[in-house]
């Protein structure tokens, strides 16, 4: 549900849609990585300015995997 959620925000922002896919990963520690790829050209909207798209969308990944009990991180890989 996370990685539908988190491909499904960055396509409405991008340029190049169909250049976003999600690969899930899970880290030592049991938690759940969510790397995003975007274009390159993309990845500054991604992020946004200081940082705010991103943590508004790490916001919302974990907010909606609440349930499932474990740590969501996100990263961009351009």
């Amino acid at each position: 549900m996370s990685a539908e959620l988190l491909e499904y925000l960055a396509r409405q922002l991008v340029d190049e849609p169909d250049a976003v896919r999600v690969e899930r990963t899970e880290d030592e520690e049991g938690a759940l990585v969510l790397q995003l790829h975007v274009a390159d050209d993309d990845v500054g909207k991604v992020i946004g300015r200081h940082g705010r798209v991103v943590r508004a969308l790490r916001t919302v990944v974990r907010a909606s995997a609440g349930g499932e009990g474990r740590r969501v991180l996100v990263e961009i890989a351009g």
